[in-house]
């Protein structure tokens, strides 16, 4: 999952933007986020989606059948048929479905609604799940003032054609990003789409109640909504930035879910309390915590250089003192839970006296100097790059670790030249093209600092992508991260990690979304009185 990026926050500091009543009653699930998420569009946001997962529907969506699977499900769309070459999809809509707004959801709402993800003044920053359409280039590059490829046959009806087959489209689809908005509303709302609840609408299980800015969001039941009215009253969302005031809003009853991940200081409270441990939610989160090395500075464009330092990082210890054990050792580039994954990659030992000897070996007997960078002010990620910096002391190499801010550090990223670094990604689909694609095909290698060179890993990247055998294209994945992960060692993977809520005793029917986000419909939950 991309990096947070906040976007249109223009809205006074606790300026109340209210489109129906006030406080949540008694019957809204109380959540909390750690900042204001700035938007509700979800073309404008990388991150904040629990807000679109709730106000807004998809054509298609990813349904969790239980923690760390999904299926992908009709959504807006009742059905979809791909032609026999895999490049135009027809979808059958879902009639009487009507937006928030009370209009009548229709094929023209699809067709805007994309047709503004790639038009070039919406300044999209999701455009990725969607520029495999056929013309999307020549519109997000100003050359046309429509997308060729979207056409609405009728009121129920739209083909999408494709530039070239794209095996993932269909899961792209199911993503945040792939809300659809109301054509006049939208319009209408202007820049205050997202932001104002009232010229906020979907056709979701939710509607956009109230906003007040840095502090509080609610989300109000959809009583017309087409899979049936809400359990719940409403969903009561508080900006509760510090982890010991989270713990302690829940501990009081003001909060009905206590999302960990914002709180991971708290955890072994939690596992070890007698009250709360069985009121602990878990499921795997899909993705990976890795190191990215950069093979265009020396010494880490010598392979047996980078198979070294796999071997000297002791990521099980690092697994169970900073994340208590909760999770699991990764061996490759598909994690747990995701389309593609395999168990049975080689392990990646831990072996410091190996890892020495081969860096000696490799022409550095006195071991050698490296870099790992950072975000400025995070600490989880200064604990990790401190305890790894340990860890590579002990067989030789001498760690400096830089912190740099963030616009600095993204900018030097992307022009190649950010030493090492110590990140995380979660899918956005289930399928590996959101993984392998993302970090090591040839145009996005280099603005991720891997410059990573395998031609050969590159044009096979490219092809699968494209077929439709979807037994065959895991073979091939499978067989390109052993290359990748095993015998080009590119990056080092470290563990993916459970998620863990604890819940209020009144809270029912929760599961952990299938891919571990934070952010997660709330349709389903119940609340006991």
């Amino acid at each position: 999952m991309m990096t947070i990026a906040k976007t249109r926050l223009g809205v006074a500091l606790a300026l109340v933007l209210a489109a129906g009543t006030a406080f949540a009653a008694n019957d809204y699930v109380k959540i909390a986020f750690t900042s204001d998420p700035g938007t509700a569009d979800s073309q404008l946001t990388t991150d904040w989606y629990a807000i679109p997962l709730n106000i807004y529907d998809r054509l298609v969506e990813a349904q969790t059948t239980k923690p760390g699977v999904s299926e992908l499900v009709p959504g807006l769309a009742e059905k979809w048929t791909p032609s026999a070459d895999g490049l135009t999809y027809t979808f059958n809509l879902r009639k009487g479905v009507k937006f928030s707004n009370g209009e009548t959801f229709k094929a023209d709402d699809v067709l805007f609604t994309f047709d503004r993800m790639l038009n070039p003044a919406t300044k999209a920053l999701n455009t990725d799940f969607l520029d495999m359409i056929a013309g999307a280039s020549d519109r997000m590059a100003g050359k046309a003032d429509s997308v060729s490829g979207i056409k609405v046959v009728d009121d129920y009806t739209i083909k999408i054609t494709l530039a070239k087959p794209f095996a993932p489209f269909i899961a792209n689809l199911a993503t945040p990003a792939g809300s659809i908005y109301n054509r006049k509303a939208t319009l209408a709302a202007g820049d205050q789409f997202g932001i104002d609840p009232k010229k906020t609408v979907g056709t979701g299980a939710f509607t956009l109640e109230s906003w007040v800015v840095n502090d509080n969001i609610q989300l109000k039941a959809n009583p017309s909504y087409f899979r049936g009215k809400p359990t719940l009253g409403g969903i009561d969302i508080k900006i509760s930035p510090d982890a010991n005031t989270q713990r302690m809003q829940f501990e009081n009853g003001e909060l009905d879910v206590l999302d960990l991940d914002n709180a991971t200081s708290q955890i072994p409270y939690f596992l070890g309390d007698a009250k709360w441990k069985s009121q602990i939610a878990s499921g795997p989160r899909v993705g990976i915590y890795y190191y990215a090395l950069n093979e265009s500075i020396k010494p880490l464009d010598n392979v047996n250089i980078r198979k070294a330092l796999q071997m000297a990082i002791d990521r099980k210890t690092i697994l169970d003192k900073l994340y208590n054990g909760r999770g699991a050792l990764e061996n490759g580039i598909f994690p747990k839970g995701l389309l593609g994954n395999n168990p049975k990659l080689p392990v990646i030992p831990y072996d410091p006296k190996k890892a020495k000897d081969m860096i000696a070996k490799a022409g550095f007997p006195d071991g050698f100097d490296m870099e790992i960078a950072q975000v400025t002010d995070s600490p989880s990620t200064l604990k990790i790059n401190e305890a790894v910096q340990a860890m590579l002391a002990e067989v030789g190499v001498r760690v400096k670790i830089t912190q740099m801010d963030s616009a600095s550090y993204f900018a030097t990223r992307k022009e190649g030249k950010l030493p090492a670094y110590e990140s995380s990604w979660s899918a956005d689909y289930n399928d590996p093209d959101n993984f392998i694609y993302t970090f090591f095909s040839e145009k996005n290698t280099v603005a991720r600092s891997y410059n990573y060179g395998n031609k050969d890993v590159f044009a096979k990247l490219e092809s699968t992508r494209t077929m439709t055998d979807q037994a065959k294209r895991m073979s091939i994945y499978q067989a390109l991260e052993k290359t990748i992960v095993q015998d080009d060692a590119a990056w080092i993977p470290l563990f993916s990690l459970e998620h863990l809520f604890v819940l209020q005793p009144r809270v029912k029917n929760f599961k952990v979304s299938w891919n571990g986000w934070s952010d997660m419909p709330y349709f389903g939950i119940t609340l006991t009185k």
